[in-house]
C-alpha cells in the first residue's frame, strides 16, 4: 500500500482522502496499485522521506514478510516470504528477488539503493513469472526516482548525526529547451558515517565506516504527438568499510586488516513510448557496469588477541566486474486494436539480457598469498511473454500470462572447470479481478515462477554435487484491496500458498576446521517446501493532521522433503524466514507546523542457515522523528533504534578460534541506537 495522502477533501474539510498511486513495474504505465492482482506494497516518497534516512534498509521493515543479509555494508540480497539468496562470494549471479532501478538491473548489488530524490518504490510478493521471469522467482523490488518537471524547482537536505554520520544533497528540476514539454532533473547526495564499532587494534572508530555519493540525472523528451522519450542514469560510489565480525560478539572488534565494500556502479535506461494507430510500442534499453570489491580479515584478530597461538592469520579480497546490457520490446494493444468486440487488451514482447561477470579472489595466510582464483562467467536471456487482459462483465477482468525464458551460460575457471549449462523454462499466471464498486477490488491469482538452475564451484566437492536444476513454484493467492470510509481507510490482504519444487537450498560446510577461509558454500535441490501465510497493511486518515499506519506478514516456510549428508530437514523452517513481520506507527502534521512520526517494528526470530540450527532472536524497533515544517524549509530530530535493542542481522556457526576452533555462533549486530537533525530546504 501508498503511505500518502492528497490535496482532495471531503464534506468536511477537516479531513482528507488518501489517492491510488500509480504503479511503473507493471506493463501498462497507467496501471495504479489496486488495479494490480498480487500483493504489492509501494512505498511513496513521503513514507521515505518520513521514514528512511539514506538507504533501503532503513524503510524495510515498513513491508510485510520480507528480510534481508547482512554479509555485507549494506544489503544485497533479499528474501521474500522466506525465498531467497544470502550471499553470493563465487560462481554464477543466480537471484530469485528481482532488483531494479529506473529499468536497470541491479539485481544482486541492492547496495546501490540509496533513497535521496526517488518517488516511491514498489515491492511485488510472490513470482513474477510473466513479467520479470528468472530473476523473480520469490518476488521483486522495483525503485523509482523521481521524474522530471517543466517547473523550475530545488530541493536541497543536510543532515548530521551520531557516529560522524554527516549527507548533503541537492535535486533540481525545470524545462529543457524551448520546449514546454522537456524537462531534466539531476540530484547529487553525498552521505558519510564512521559506523558502529570500535577496533582495540587500530584504535579506531571508523573501520565500518560509510562513504557513499550518488548521482542521478532523468531526461523527459516529447518528440511529437506519438512519441516520447525517457533517459535515465545514474552513478553510484560506494567506499564503505567493513569491519562486524568480531569472536567477542559485540561491537567491538580486533582485526589488523581493514575490511572494504566498495561498488562503483554507473548505469542508464532509455525508455521509448510510440503510440500508433493499431497499437502501442515500448522500448526500454539499459545497461549497468559495476565494480565491487569485498575484503575482510579472515581470522577477526590480530598476533596480539591470538597471543600464544599467534601467527594466524588469514585474509580474502573478492573484486568483481559486472556488466549487464538488457533490451525488451513490447506491443501493446490500443482501443483500435482490442480483441474479442473490444473486450481484451493484449501485449505481446521479446526480453534479451547479456550479464558478463569476472571474478578474482585472493586468500593469504601470514600475509602471503595461497589462493587467487579467477573466473569468468557469461549469461544471454532471451524470453517471449504476452498477456491477455479478458473483461468477463463491466466488473470482472480475466487476465492470463505466458512467458518462455532460455538461459544460456558460460562458465570458465582457473580449477579448469569449463561449463556450459542451458536451462528452458516457463511461466506464466491466471488471475481473476473483480470490482465490487469503484473503490474496492477483489483478485484471486495462481501464478507459476522460475528460476535457472547452475553449479557449484569447489574443488572439494563430488561431481554429484557439481550442478543443481532449475526450481519452480507455483503460487495460489486471493486477495482484496479497498478504499474504505470515504477514501479514509486504505486496507490492502492477501492470503498465499506456494509450492516448491526443486528447490534451490544453499548450504556450507568448513572443510578445514584450522582454516576459517575454507567455508564452503554449496547449492542443491531439495526435493519440495511449501510457503503460506498472510499479508496485510492499512492506512487510516483519522483527520487532516494524524494517520494511523499497520502492516503485517505471517510466514510459514518449510521444507516438506529434505533429507542431505547434513541430516533429515523435513519439516523443518527454510533459512531468514520469521514466522511474523509487523510495522505499527503515526504521522502527525499539525496545522501550526509541528510533524511526528514513530514506527514501532517487530520480528520473528528465524534459522540462519540451512546447515546448522542456530537462529536470530526476535527484534524490537522503535524510530522516531520530530521537527517543524514551514513552507520552504524544515528540521526535524530524528532518532533511530531508540530502545536500542540489539539485534543480528547474519549468523554463522564455525570454527574461528584456536587451538580447537570449536563451531560457534558469530553473528553480524545490526545499528544501535544514534539520532541525529536533518534539514531541508526549497527554493
Amino acid at each position: 500500500m501508498a503511505f500518502s495522502a492528497d490535496d482532495q477533501t471531503t464534506t468536511d474539510s477537516e479531513e482528507t482522502r488518501l489517492s491510488d498511486i500509480k504503479v511503473t513495474s507493471d506493463f501498462r504505465v497507467a496501471t495504479t496499485e489496486s488495479e494490480v492482482p498480487a500483493s504489492l506494497t509501494v512505498l511513496d516518497a513521503a513514507a521515505l522521506e518520513q521514514a528512511g534516512q539514506q538507504h533501503f534498509q532503513d524503510v524495510l521493515n515498513l513491508v510485510p514478510n520480507i528480510n534481508w543479509s547482512g554479509s555485507t555494508s549494506r544489503p544485497r540480497y533479499f528474501q521474500i516470504r522466506g525465498i531467497g539468496e544470502r550471499s553470493q562470494y563465487e560462481g554464477a549471479p543466480n537471484p530469485s528477488v528481482g532488483f531494479i532501478i529506473d529499468d536497470m538491473d541491479f539485481t544482486g548489488i541492492g547496495g546501490a539503493a540509496t533513497l535521496f530524490d526517488i518517488e516511491h518504490i514498489e515491492v511485488l510478493r510472490g513470482p513474477q513469472g510473466t513479467r520479470y521471469g528468472a530473476n523473480a522467482l520469490a518476488g521483486l523490488i522495483y525503485v523509482q526516482s523521481k521524474a522530471p518537471q517543466t517547473e523550475a524547482a530545488y530541493h536541497g537536505r543536510l543532515s548530521v548525526g551520531e557516529n560522524g554520520i554527516r549527507s548533503l544533497g541537492f535535486s533540481a528540476t525545470g524545462g529543457l529547451g524551448n520546449s514546454e514539454d522537456n524537462a531534466y532533473r539531476v540530484a547529487v547526495h553525498q552521505y558519510q558515517s564512521d559506523g558502529f564499532r570500535h577496533n582495540v587494534f587500530l584504535n579506531r572508530d571508523d573501520t565500518d565506516e560509510k562513504d557513499e555519493l550518488t548521482l542521478r540525472a532523468r531526461m523527459h523528451f516529447q518528440i511529437n504527438d506519438h512519441w516520447q522519450s525517457d533517459i535515465s542514469l545514474i552513478m553510484i560510489d560506494q567506499d564503505n568499510g567493513f569491519d562486524v565480525w568480531t569472536p567477542s560478539h559485540d561491537f567491538t572488534t580486533y582485526s589488523n586488516d581493514l575490511g572494504i565494500d566498495a561498488q562503483k556502479a554507473a548505469g542508464g535506461s532509455w525508455k521509448n513510448s510510440w503510440s500508433w494507430d493499431a497499437f502501442d510500442v515500448v522500448s526500454i534499453t539499459a545497461f549497468t557496469d559495476a565494480d565491487i570489491t569485498y575484503f575482510f580479515d579472515g581470522d577477526w584478530g590480530n598476533n596480539d588477541y591470538w597471543g600464544e597461538y599467534a601467527p594466524y592469520e588469514y585474509a580474502l579480497n573478492n573484486d568483481r566486474k559486472r556488466r549487464h546490457t538488457t533490451q525488451e520490446f513490447r506491443l501493446l494493444s490500443n482501443q483500435d486494436s482490442q480483441l474479442f468486440n473490444g473486450r481484451s487488451d493484449w501485449l505481446v514482447g521479446v526480453y534479451l539480457s547479456r550479464l558478463d561477470e569476472d571474478n578474482h579472489s585472493l586468500e593469504a595466510s601470514d600475509g602471503v598469498g595461497y589462493r587467487d582464483f579467477r573466473s569468468r562467467y557469461q549469461a544471454d536471456n532471451m524470453a517471449l511473454f504476452g498477456q491477455l487482459d479478458t473483461r468477463l462483465s463491466p466488473q470482472t477482468t480475466l487476465t492470463t500470462g505466458l512467458r518462455f525464458e532460455q538461459r544460456k551460460a558460460d562458465y570458465i575457471d582457473d580449477n579448469h572447470l569449463d561449463l556450459r549449462p542451458k536451462d528452458d523454462m516457463i511461466g506464466g499466471q491466471i488471475s481473476l479481478k473483480h470490482q465490487l464498486n469503484q473503490h474496492h477490488n477483489l483478485y484471486a491469482t495462481v501464478a507459476r515462477g522460475f528460476k535457472a538452475g547452475g553449479f557449484n564451484l569447489s574443488t572439494t566437492l563430488p561431481d554429484s554435487r557439481r550442478s543443481y536444476a532449475p526450481e519452480y513454484l507455483i503460487n495460489y493467492e486471493i486477495g482484496s484491496k479497498a478504499f474504505l470510509f470515504d477514501y479514509r481507510l486504505q486496507l490492502n490482504t492477501a492470503l498465499f500458498y506456494s509450492k516448491r519444487k526443486d528447490m534451490q537450498v544453499s548450504t556450507s560446510f568448513q572443510s578445514d576446521p584450522n582454516d576459517p577461509l575454507t567455508y564452503v558454500y554449496y547449492t542443491g535441490n531439495a526435493a519440495e517446501g511449501e510457503n503460506y501465510g498472510l499479508e496485510m497493511d492499512a492506512l487510516w486518515q483519522v483527520n487532516r493532521n494524524l494517520s494511523l499506519h499497520a502492516s503485517l506478514g505471517y510466514l510459514k516456510a518449510k521444507y516438506t522433503d529434505y533429507v542431505t549428508i547434513d541430516g533429515d530437514f523435513t519439516g523443518r523452517e527454510q533459512a531468514h524466514a520469521p514466522n511474523y513481520t509487523t510495522n505499527l506507527g503515526f504521522t502527525y502534521m499539525g496545522d501550526g507546523g509541528f510533524f511526528a512520526r514513530m514506527d514501532y517494528q517487530a520480528v520473528d526470530d528465524f534459522y540462519f542457515s540451512n546447515s546448522h540450527d542456530q537462529r536470530a532472536d526476535s527484534k524490537q524497533l522503535l524510530h522516531a522523528k520530530v521537527g517543524y515544517q514551514a513552507p520552504q524549509w524544515a528540521l526535524y530530530a530524528w532518532g533511530r533504534n531508540v530502545l536500542d535493542e540489539r539485534y543480528a542481522v547474519r549468523g554463522f556457526y564455525f570454527g574461528v578460534e584456536p587451538p580447537n576452533f570449536e563451531d560457534t555462533l558469530y553473528t553480524h549486530l545490526g545499528d544501535p541506537q544514534h539520532f541525529g537533525l536533518t534539514f531541508e530546504f526549497d527554493f
